[in-house]
């Protein structure tokens, strides 16, 4: 047997070992590396640990460091409120405000994962306040980035457009940029209503002012949350009145949500800073200035923020380092290092041109498209495009499909599945959930993942390349 196709087998192994026994898939993919790269493949211990990914790992702890300081301290709380505040209590404007702010930023050129993780922690911290659900809102951060990730000044938009040049394809900058924002708004809309978010906009608002006067927010009427199709319970659903109530979110054994805070809190007088709350809210606004304008790496600058606020606050801080979600570190890491072993053997690029061999041109198109999004559902999605884009083009010179189509379909397909908890911004998504219980978060965050790897590249396949509209 190859080397390659025994690297998929055991990643099929793993999986279901992992399903079955109690074993942390990330330790097992490191073994998997280990042997398979050592035994199968003869590579050195220093390649195969070359493919762990500091950058990651640096990435996870962090950011969720950073924000462990500042729950400790309250400031994620005041955010939480003076997002009630700026929006003036309309619940449901709060996940559409979300993907919005993530898709301008990816748009002018911040990189996914530094979106993620910024927006991320203080979005679940008001979903954890106010019974938005957890998946709600953090789907509405990881589609939102990638709505904007293809525009002609983003990161992957530069990289398509580059790899297409060189390639001497031709390129539509609009068409590529619209396609991903398309598909990711009709992602975004369909988790909308699937998580809760039309019981959100029958909730009404929760008035930032309501210690002016008028009834107290009282519990919600009798019975139990109604159930949502992705098997959690959806947020609100029965409430009849303003109510700012915690309440459980999701499955029997998510945790419940912290306390809310009293709606008259997010008025002017609840939003006075304490001076460490003033100094993280600073840290935090550095950490963004840091990575959006002066480019510097997301997880490096916010380990050394969060290393000065230890320090200027040592007895608020303590515990923060015990908050971080070690084992999603392990978990993702160790994914991302066996698929590196892959790219290294050689498997990704035999899966590939065992695809392109087929010759109907229509099958192959939609074969790649999957390649993309399966592979990209684990790895960098840099990488894979600037793999498949190059591998596609003895394709897309046959003359049979457009070009344009074909790399945009290939583009969504490989971006869109990004909500994966094996990609860079699913795992940050998981490592900062709040308001469920990281492991129920992880499990439908993978469920859902894996339909959008299933949905995803055939949606974008059918719309953009099988028509044949798109030269």
């Amino acid at each position: 047997m190859s080397a390659e196709l025994l690297s998929i087998l055991a990643l099929i192994v793993m999986f279901v070992i992992a399903t079955v026994f109690p074993v942390n898939l990330g330790a097992l993919a490191l073994v998997g590396a280990f042997l398979v790269g050592t035994l199968a493949a003869g590579m050195s211990t220093d390649d195969i640990l070359g493919a762990f990914p500091g950058s990651l790992f640096v990435i996870l702890v962090g950011v969720t460091l950073l924000f462990a300081i500042a729950t400790n301290n309250g400031t994620v709380d005041w955010l939480v409120r003076a997002a009630v505040h700026l929006v003036r209590g309309r619940l449901a404007a709060i996940p559409i405000v979300v993907f919005a702010i993530a898709a301008l930023l990816t748009a002018v050129g911040a990189p996914a994962p530094a979106v993620a993780a910024i927006l991320a922690p203080i979005a679940f911290g008001f979903a954890a306040d106010y019974r938005i659900h957890p998946m709600l809102i953090g789907l509405m951060v990881a589609h939102g980035t990638q709505a904007g990730a293809f525009s002609p000044i983003s990161v992957l938009g530069g990289i398509v457009n580059g790899v297409a040049r060189d390639a001497k394809l031709p390129g539509d900058d609009l068409v590529l940029f619209l396609s991903s924002f398309a598909f990711n708004a009709a992602a975004a809309a369909v988790v909308f209503f699937v998580f809760g978010g039309r019981h959100l906009v029958s909730r009404g608002t929760v008035s930032p002012a309501a210690s002016s006067g008028g009834a107290s927010p009282g519990p919600s009427s009798g019975g139990s949350l109604p159930t949502s199709p992705s098997g959690g319970s959806v947020p609100g659903a029965a409430v009849t009145s303003v109510s700012v109530e915690p309440v459980s979110v999701g499955t029997a054994d998510d945790a419940a949500p912290e306390p809310v805070p009293d709606a008259s809190d997010a008025g002017s007088g609840g939003l006075r800073l304490t001076p460490h709350q003033a100094l993280t809210l600073t840290g935090i606004v550095a950490l963004c200035l840091a990575v959006l304008v002066f480019k510097l790496d997301v997880g490096l600058t916010a380990v050394t923020v969060a290393v000065v606020l230890s320090l200027t606050s040592p007895r608020t801080n303590k515990g923060a380092v015990e908050r971080v979600a070690w084992p999603t570190v392990l978990l993702i890491c160790g994914v991302v290092t066996y698929v590196g072993v892959l790219q290294e053997i050689g498997t990704v690029d035999y899966v590939g041109s065992a695809v392109a061999a087929i010759g109907i041109p229509l099958l192959v198109a939609l074969l790649i498209c999957y390649v993309g999004g399966v592979v990209s559902a684990f790895a960098s999605t840099v990488g894979i495009l600037g793999a498949l884009v190059p591998l596609a083009v003895p394709l897309l010179n046959q003359g049979t499909l457009g070009p344009v189509a074909m790399i945009a379909a290939l583009s969504v397909s490989s971006a869109i599945v990004d909500v994966s908890p094996f990609s860079t911004t699913g795992a940050l998504l998981v490592a900062n959930v709040r308001g469920m219980e990281r492991d129920a978060f992880y499990r439908k965050l993978l469920a859902y993942g894996a339909a959008i790897v299933v949905v995803g590249p055939l949606a974008a396949w059918a719309v953009l390349v099988a028509p044949g509209w798109l030269g």
